[in-house]
């Protein structure tokens, strides 16, 4: 539904995105992860056409947004950055404007996505006596009005109260479950994600370093909880057969080794194994464990002119 194909941008000269592609697939929750400044914001600005890239493009439902901008956003709602509205206006004036810029406003479908996000007894008032969260729910209101295909959602949680993220991840859910809805969204909640998700594709420095599901990532590298004695000894052996040392009694194994065949080894080496049990690791840990990997530097991809 959703493609983003050898993305390059540089701002001042600095790259901010360099040989990006990832795809969503129709009816899929995917997560676009990264720390501040790993090109997060950039892809969804190209995405939804207000960056141009510098090489590579975005196709939504097959369309190019570099080609056809108009016809491949008709398909798109989108919550970018912080929603702008009119606080003098009531929240239920500012989606009626806001609407007639990308077509006609529809009364009668206004007042159910109005019901449907909880802000009928705050629509006629004005937007600027909304909390956070409710200025939240009129965004994305007005990112359903064009009864879109696929959602678009930059932070849509920051800043809420934990009442807030659960509605909002429930809603989202709901929305997939009966509209099919495809959505990309960016999020420092990792917990959230990982509740919500159904790939992930993570950026760092600007570069891709994982595309895939969370199973995928917790096949990448069994991790292990092992009580060994002599911890020296046992961590000398195993880093010379290729496992990575995660700290104290944390080991990750290289994905084709065989835990039987490690703790024989170890044994036959005079190590006590007293305790080894697989973890299942967190989106947090495996986040933080990708993130800190070194980036690869790879030739990017020639492109043929349009």
């Amino acid at each position: 539904m959703l493609a983003v194909t050898g993305l390059c941008k540089s701002f001042s000269g600095k790259p901010a995105l360099e040989n990006v592609s990832f795809e969503v697939e129709r009816g899929e929750i995917h997560g676009l992860l990264g720390h501040n400044g790993a090109g997060k914001s950039t892809t969804l600005g190209i995405i939804l056409g207000m960056v141009e890239p510098d090489r590579g493009e975005a196709r939504i439902g097959g369309i190019s947004v570099q080609r056809d901008h108009a016809e491949a956003l008709r398909q798109v709602g989108a919550i970018f950055e912080s929603p702008a509205f009119y606080d003098y206006l009531s929240g239920w004036e500012n989606l009626r404007i806001l609407s007639t810029y990308s077509g006609k406003f529809n009364e009668r479908a206004t007042r159910e996505i109005v019901a449907r996000v909880g802000l009928m007894k705050h629509i006629k008032q004005k937007v600027g006596t909304y909390s956070h969260g409710m200025r939240q729910r009129l965004a994305l209101a007005q990112a359903l009005l064009p009864e879109p295909k696929v959602l678009l959602l930059d932070e849509p949680t920051d800043g809420l109260d934990p009442e807030g993220i659960k509605w909002f991840r429930d809603f989202i859910l709901t929305l997939r479950e009966e509209r099919g809805m495809t959505v990309l969204f960016n999020s420092h909640l990792l917990a959230e994600v990982e509740q919500m998700c159904d790939r992930v594709t993570i950026l760092r420095e600007g570069k891709l370093v994982h595309e895939g599901t969370l199973e995928t990532l917790q096949d990448e590298a069994p991790v292990y909880e092992v009580t060994l004695d002599p911890w020296d000894e046992a961590r000398d052996f195993l880093e010379l057969n290729g496992t990575q040392i995660l700290g104290p009694g944390r080991i990750a194994l290289p994905p084709d080794a065989d835990p039987a065949i490690i703790i024989a080894a170890l044994v036959g080496s005079g190590i006590r194994v007293s305790a080894f049990a697989p973890v299942r690791r967190s989106l947090e840990d495996l986040y933080l464990e990708i993130t800190a990997r070194p980036v690869k530097d790879e030739p990017l991809p020639f492109l043929h002119a349009p």
